[in-house]
């Protein structure tokens, strides 16, 4: 009898797709590193760089001892470290703040889909590392006064029970609506801040791809990105609330690839996905339906955006294929 239980579909799918964004974050951790502003952002980062090597070699280890072929990913082919500064005025930690988000989230409904007692420790432990990077990030970027809280209100001092189903109105635009409470404020100014970032990689993004059409793509996310700042701010300001975030860092004006139109592409649609589960959970936690109705329009935009950013993976042969069950 073997020592333990061969590692199940699910396993298989969740290690590949971790093995996927990790070698992503390298290529990423790579060329950022080289250009970093400081030796404090520049420690953030090698010392995840360092941390999640470790765990490539272990998804590598797993399907070599299972008689699983180890996915490609993204390797130093991918990415050109001596390309011009492209972040700047700390945007690579703004950036990077924004994909240990993402990963804290697909860790946690990868361990839900493990049951091998290596997996789930391995997912325990990524977790931890990222909730620890994630908070090394935010910590930099408040220091620096890249990254701004979000509003402040007033402490509240009842509790109240909704009494009347206007609480829930807000699609008769010549009906009052209620004042925001504090769950959709937080995931509207979450969209904002994470969308000035998904612009401001969409502009480095497109200076510096090679393919016409992967750059006329990432010109259509900045757009995209503008498009849905603005819906969320309109609610905002019509609460009076100032909508503004901190300068989330720079880009430069380089035209000079840093990363592969592939790299880029991947990036893109992780992002648009994260997008997506975003505008998903928004919607799930809000009262109001005017504010459910924006956050379902602008997940369908970013869903149409990711299946055309997929598309063009495919039309170049650079989409790599999941483990298939047969």
């Amino acid at each position: 009898m073997p020592d333990k239980p061969s590692i199940t579909s699910s396993e298989i799918g969740t290690l590949w797709m971790t093995y996927q964004q990790k070698t992503l974050i390298i290529c990423l951790l790579d060329y950022m590193i080289e250009h970093a502003d400081d030796e404090d952002a520049k420690t953030i980062m090698t010392d995840l760089r360092e941390q999640l090597i470790i765990y490539i070699r272990k998804i590598k280890t797993i399907f070599e001892k299972e008689g699983a072929v180890v996915p490609t990913g993204l390797s130093s082919q991918d990415v050109n470290v001596q390309a011009p500064k492209l972040f700047t005025n700390g945007f690579d930690i703004m950036f990077l703040r924004v994909i240990k988000e993402i990963s804290m989230g697909m860790y946690t409904l990868s361990l839900g889909k493990a049951y091998r007692e290596d997996v789930v420790k391995f997912y325990q432990d990524l977790t931890k590392i990222t909730q620890e990077c994630y908070d090394s990030c935010t910590q930099y970027l408040l220091r620096k006064g890249i990254l701004s809280r979000p509003p402040y209100i007033p402490m509240p001092t009842t509790v109240e029970f909704v009494s009347d189903r206007k609480y829930l109105s807000g699609l008769n635009v010549f009906a009052d609506k209620r004042v925001l409470n504090t769950m959709e404020l937080a995931q509207i100014y979450h969209g904002v801040e994470t969308n000035i970032v998904g612009m401001k990689l969409m502009k480095a993004f497109s200076q510096t791809a090679k393919d016409a059409e992967v750059k006329k793509h990432f010109l259509k996310g900045k757009e995209l990105s503008k498009k849905i700042i603005t819906r969320l701010e309109e609610i905002i300001i019509q609460d009076d609330i100032s909508p503004s975030v901190a300068s989330t860092g720079s880009i430069t004006t380089s035209e000079t690839p840093a990363f592969s139109d592939r790299l880029m592409l991947t990036c893109d649609i992780l992002l648009s996905n994260f997008s997506i589960g975003s505008q998903a959970f928004g919607a799930a936690f809000s009262f109001r339906r005017d504010i459910v109705a924006k956050m379902m329009l602008i997940g369908e935009d970013a869903f149409q955006y990711a299946s055309e950013a997929t598309e063009i993976m495919i039309k170049k042969g650079w989409l790599e294929v999941p483990p298939s069950i047969n």
